[in-house]
């Protein structure tokens, strides 16, 4: 469910016409629902409601960064896993407990470490040995200690796309399975840091169990070998990469109550609280990219339907061929086969290429669906576009939450060198 329906013939963003949100921001921009992000929040939780010690639902910051995102997530009580200082400062700043707050990633830095130790986050989740000598020297530094679990590498196919799996030896993230017990052992000999737990995830948009089932067990496993060697682990960190259903035409992914069932069953007995890092999973269908029809163009085959919209400001589709359903805001009834691309100078600045879709003509808004993750946060500023802007709806009430960049501000950003500025006043 997405809370973004017709009405009157018209695409609505919970009672709010998105024609109107276009006419006062202009196009292209993104729109999110507050009561989809809500009922995802609440529908996750509930699914893991049967597990014996209540979990930490620590979203995806990464997924969807916007304040006001992050502050509704806050309001239906997750938490945040976060991946840089910045994000960690966001969380914070939305009113998430740094309790709440786990730190993962593979490249943290010392100045980042600091501050995250300052706040007194939850646990960090680190990826490797280095890692954990680089956190001791700082908390050892500061005064105090970290808490930890070791991201473990499974070597497990997620099945998802090659750019967004992480779980395989080949792949940069945690410490290889088979070096768990190592890594462990290192980090018990290090001033400032307390071992709490284990962390796993093998990749994003995961269709299917299996793979996560595996991985699971095997961490099952780890966790007691650990504590047969002393480890007081008490933590499970599971990560996230449930998938979502971007494309009708295929396989539904697993739902919540499917995943919370197969949780349950695979971790009991572990006697450890667990922890989840969905993304995608609450925001992506809570978005969309609303973006005007230029013109369009006849092609040698069909025509290109040129957007207002580009790659720079929706990465997915050029970076993972990733398939977004394209609607009209104002369907009228006809349909045809088009090429919908961008205004960006590069072939590779296309949405979808001989897509049956609703007919649209030159001044048509057009809809960018399951666009709440991944999205607005990928964005850039290629050919100088200036970033997209972002709009939450709450039943009839909208709000800009994050105002479109003017043209000249975006070029005031540069500096020209003192030899320059010599150059043209001399």
């Amino acid at each position: 469910m997405d809370h973004f329906d017709l009405r009157d013939g018209v695409m609505h963003a919970e009672d709010v016409a998105l024609p109107a949100i276009a006419e006062a921001v202009g196009t292209p921009v993104y729109v999110y629902a507050t009561a989809t992000m809500e009922r995802h929040a609440r529908v996750f939780r509930e699914a893991l409601a049967a597990l014996p010690q209540p979990p930490l639902v620590a979203y995806a910051v990464k997924a969807n960064p916007n304040a006001a995102v992050l502050a509704t997530l806050a309001r239906a009580g997750l938490g945040a896993d976060v991946v840089s200082g910045g994000e960690l400062l966001r969380a914070l700043n939305a009113g998430i407990a740094p309790d709440r707050i786990v730190f993962s990633g593979v490249g943290k830095t010392a100045e980042e470490m600091a501050l995250a130790l300052r706040h007194g986050i939850f646990q960090f989740n680190v990826e490797s040995e280095p890692e954990v000598e680089m956190l001791s020297a700082v908390a050892h530094g500061m005064g105090t200690t970290a808490p930890i679990a070791f991201r473990i590498n499974p070597d497990v196919d997620a099945g998802t796309h090659a750019k967004i799996s992480t779980g395989k030896s080949e792949n940069k993230f945690g410490v290889a399975y088979d070096r768990a017990h190592a890594a462990y052992a290192l980090a018990r000999g290090l001033p400032g840091l307390s071992i709490r737990g284990v962390a796993v995830h093998i990749g994003s948009q995961l269709t299917d169990l299996k793979p996560l089932e595996a991985a699971f067990g095997k961490i099952g496993t780890l966790i007691e070998s650990l504590r047969r060697a002393g480890h007081p682990i008490r933590v499970a960190d599971l990560g996230g990469g449930l998938g979502v259903p971007y494309d009708p035409a295929q396989p539904v992914p697993p739902s919540p109550a499917a995943y919370g069932e197969m949780v349950a069953r695979i971790t009991a007995g572990w006697d450890a609280r667990l922890v989840f890092e969905p993304g995608r999973l609450i925001v992506a269908n809570a978005g969309v990219l609303l973006t005007r029809v230029i013109r369009v163009k006849q092609g040698v085959a069909e025509p290109f339907v040129i957007v207002d919209a580009a790659m720079n400001d929706l990465m997915r589709p050029s970076l993972y061929d990733a398939w977004h359903d394209i609607r009209a805001v104002a369907p009228d009834g006809r349909r045809f086969t088009a090429n919908v691309v961008g205004p960006v100078c590069e072939s590779g600045d296309t949405f979808a290429m001989h897509r049956p879709m609703e007919h649209v003509a030159a001044g048509d808004l057009i809809a960018f669906m399951t666009a709440g993750a991944y999205g607005a946060t990928m964005a850039g500023t290629y050919n100088s576009r200036p970033l997209t802007p972002e709009v939450i709806v709450s039943g009839n009430k909208w709000s800009i939450v994050r105002a479109r960049q003017p043209l000249e501000a975006l070029i005031a950003a540069d500096n020209l060198p003192p030899w320059l500025v010599a150059e043209e006043t001399a």
